[in-house]
Parts: structure tokens; C-alpha cells; sequence
């Protein structure tokens, strides 16, 4: 396993909470090439983990906008979002069925497991991966799953 994969096998597992993941699909962003001694290299696009502060400086660079703005206004529309994080089910897609539904790129960071006299629900149960999905339709939205211990 190449150090990048386990880098993307340890972020998915929860392993990395100060790391950020983005996916950026082939379509969406013109040369992916030079990105793919950072990433993973998938099917349709790629997928970075880095350090948190380089991650939102390049999801600034490849999307032009703030990771952290992009994250709240997705966090409105939830809509599952694979945990590999490079595809989603767009909530508009069976309102919008002439329009191409595929995922241009995502966000996503971890967050450790929280105390239960602080906190309830999901966050006690284990590490949990926030990721945040923008459609070719325009529309974004968010997901949140405990991450996977293998």
C-alpha cells in the first residue's frame, strides 16, 4: 500500500482528525495529473488527504471557494454520500431528471469520539467523517457516518 492510500485508508477509519480529504472528479477540474502524486487515484477523479490547513488552502485553489463556507452551506441538504467519498446521491436528482447528477468534488474531515456527558447521539458511538458533495446540478449537501474501524 502506497503511503497516500494508507494516508486515505487512515483518514476513513478516523485515524486523522487534523487531515481534510478532498475529491475532485475528471470533469470538473482540467489536469488532475499533477495532483496524483498526492492522491488516490479512483475511477472518475482523485482523492487527497492533507494536513487541514493545506487542504482548505487547495480546495480554495481548485473549487475558488472557502472549505469552511462550502461546509455550512451544505450542511442544510442532507443526502448520503459514499464512503469513499467520490459519489453521492444528489436530493434533487429525482426532482431535476434531464439535468446530469454527478459529484464534482467533496470535502470531508473526522472528528474523535466524544465524551457522553458532554455530547449524545452519533459522536459517543465513535470517530465520525463529515463530508460535504457539490453536484454538476449546482446543489450541495452533506453526510456524516461513523468511520470505519477495519
Amino acid at each position: 500500500m502506497t503511503d497516500v492510500s494508507a494516508r486515505r485508508e487512515a483518514f476513513l477509519a478516523g485515524d486523522r482528525p487534523d487531515d481534510v480529504a478532498i475529491y475532485l472528479a475528471d470533469d470538473y477540474v482540467d489536469d488532475l495529473g499533477r495532483l496524483e502524486k498526492y492522491g488516490v487515484r479512483t475511477a472518475d477523479g482523485i482523492v487527497i488527504v492533507v494536513d487541514g490547513e493545506s487542504g482548505r488552502n487547495a480546495f480554495h485553489a481548485a473549487t475558488g471557494m472557502d472549505a469552511m463556507n462550502f461546509a455550512q452551506g451544505a450542511m442544510g441538504t442532507e443526502s448520503p454520500i459514499e464512503h469513499d467519498l467520490t459519489t453521492g446521491e444528489c436530493p434533487d436528482a429525482e426532482d431535476d431528471p434531464d439535468v446530469e447528477h454527478v459529484v464534482e468534488f467533496v470535502f470531508a474531515f473526522s472528528e474523535d469520539e466524544k465524551d457522553e456527558e458532554e455530547f449524545d447521539g452519533l459522536y459517543t458511538e465513535g470517530d465520525v467523517v463529515h463530508a460535504y458533495a457539490h453536484c454538476a446540478c449546482g446543489t450541495s449537501y452533506s453526510d456524516k457516518w461513523l468511520a470505519a474501524d477495519d
